[in-house]
């Protein structure tokens, strides 16, 4: 029994020493160069409402009819990153079918979440019903559980997730903090609040470099362009190039509310998507440089973010309706010596 205590003693010593020197080594040199890995995994950021769906939907349809395989991971609790791409369709998600196989005592398939239209592979994590839990915690709990499908076996070119970037919780940070993808994609357009979300992540990637991560950005995609020109100048401050830029086009407008892919070889938009897939493809994750919160004000004219307004502090007599009269201390303070 003697003997035993002991092996277990000396095997807790040898596991803290381990742990120890773990957490003193220091961190590999951040990559700086193209992407190598076999499989691409691209984190697509940018603002609820930006179009991140839409250009994924038309981006992975067309990187599929270029011969890759390709698979689409909607990480929005909304579940609607597959919808376009399914011609209006809502896609089981994975933690609500989980749940349901849990019930039953029955285990999730891949048939059960992953679905395939003309060679893209697409599922929505999904996430809680609003006011029933967290939705970057489902998110964890969505990939937890496409490890046990094996995700990190699958043989895919290239694996898209899409994700809010106006919400700062951990788990919609997951594929930065914890090195899952290579590279970033931040989508964003000539607003002001696109462009906040946009610099965000720039600020995100920037910190885990610093800490010794990986995962860089790769460019923006600008969509509804109208020309006047403050994405490109986000993008150019921020060290970042331009995939692609949408334009603002009442075509592309009624077919995406259709539920259309436009991205289709040999169409009127076929070019611009396919000149967006090589880009995503080719361009290496770089370190962004994020603005201040005044360069990204300075982006717009005064008129727009008002920028002419004077911040007036506030006194006591506006926060109470009086001004209290100060009374002297009762504070005995001795000489010092």
């Amino acid at each position: 029994m003697i003997h035993s205590g002991n092996a277990s003693g000396d095997a807790l010593v040898q596991l803290h020493r381990g742990v120890r020197d773990e957490a003193a080594a220091e961190p590999a040199a951040a990559a700086t160069g193209p992407v190598t890995k076999e499989t691409q995994i691209i984190a697509i950021y940018g603002k609820g409402g930006i179009g991140k769906s839409f250009t994924l939907a038309n981006l992975s349809y067309m990187m599929a009819q270029q011969g890759k395989k390709v698979l689409l991971i909607g990480c929005d609790p909304k579940s609607d990153t597959t919808s376009l791409l399914f011609g209006g369709r809502a896609c089981p998600t994975i933690i609500e079918t989980s749940s349901k196989k849990k019930l039953a005592g029955e285990e999730v398939a891949i048939g059960d979440v992953c679905f395939k239209r003309d060679g893209v592979y697409a599922m929505e994590l999904g996430g809680p019903e609003v006011g029933r839990g967290c939705g970057g915690r489902g998110i964890i709990h969505g990939f937890e559980l496409l490890e046990k499908l094996g995700f990190h076996k699958w043989g895919f070119d290239y694996v898209l997730l899409d994700f809010l970037g106006d919400v700062v919780c951990g788990g919609f940070g997951l594929p930065i903090a914890r090195d899952m993808c290579q590279k970033v994609i931040v989508v964003g357009s000539n607003d002001l609040q696109s462009l906040y979300v946009a610099n965000n992540v720039c600020s995100a990637v920037e910190y885990f470099r610093k800490l010794g991560g990986n995962v860089g950005v790769a460019g923006m995609v600008i969509n509804k362009d109208d020309g006047t020109g403050e994405a490109h100048a986000f993008a150019a401050q921020a060290g970042i190039p331009i995939l692609s830029a949408i334009p603002a086009h009442e075509d592309i407008r009624r077919k995406s509310a259709n539920y259309e892919i436009v991205g289709i070889p040999g169409t009127q938009w076929g070019p611009m998507f396919e000149t967006l897939a090589m880009n995503v493809a080719d361009a290496p994750p770089v370190r962004p440089k994020p603005l201040t919160q005044d360069q990204l004000l300075g982006l717009f004219a005064g008129d727009v973010v008002g920028r002419n307004v004077v911040l007036e502090p506030a006194t006591v007599f506006d926060m109470v309706g009086r001004n209290d009269v100060a009374k002297p201390s009762l504070e005995v303070v001795y000489d010092t010596v």
